[in-house]
């Protein structure tokens, strides 16, 4: 199963000079336990954001078009074809993380959202590709706790793809 997640704000905005413009432990720990046993993917440039760190308990998949790109701990593929490929043959949910031209790339794809709407607006200059929504169903919402540590209102949504 093919799967995207991310975290945006009300405008849809998701980076700012390849980081989260935003701080939202809640966020990192729902994105933790949905992808930890699973495989993610991600372009290249995400990858070095979060300084060439591969996160425990997943695989990780780096997608560049770079021929002779190299990092610890990862499997470096080439093209949509290869990570489809992979998925295929793979038990577990295959995860979408970004960053903006790799989910416009895959969202065609993939069967379930997960995503982190931070009701704040924030500066940046990456945002979510286009969604057509009229293909989703919204399976479950949950609102944010906001404490000392998550001071931004925000809730958990989860979308799965209207059968044709």
């Amino acid at each position: 199963m093919l799967a995207a997640i991310w975290a945006q704000d009300e405008n849809g905005l998701i980076g700012k000079e390849d980081v989260m413009p935003w701080h939202l432990p809640n966020d990192l720990q729902f994105f933790k336990n949905t992808t930890e046993n699973n495989t993610i993917v991600m372009g290249r440039t995400t990858f070095e954001g979060m300084n060439k760190r591969a996160l425990p308990n997943r695989q990780t998949i780096i997608l560049t078009t770079d021929k002779h790109y190299q990092a610890d701990n990862v499997i470096v593929m080439h093209c949509i074809a290869e990570v489809l490929n992979y998925e295929k043959n793979y038990d577990g949910i295959v995860f979408i993380t970004g960053g903006s031209k790799v989910y416009d790339s895959f969202l065609p794809y993939c069967d379930i959202i997960y995503r982190t709407v931070i009701h704040e607006s924030f500066e940046g200059d990456t945002y979510i590709p286009e969604v057509n929504w009229d293909d989703w169903t919204m399976i479950d919402i949950s609102e944010g706790t906001l404490d000392e540590k998550n001071n931004y209102s925000h809730s958990f949504e989860t979308y799965k793809r209207k059968q044709n």
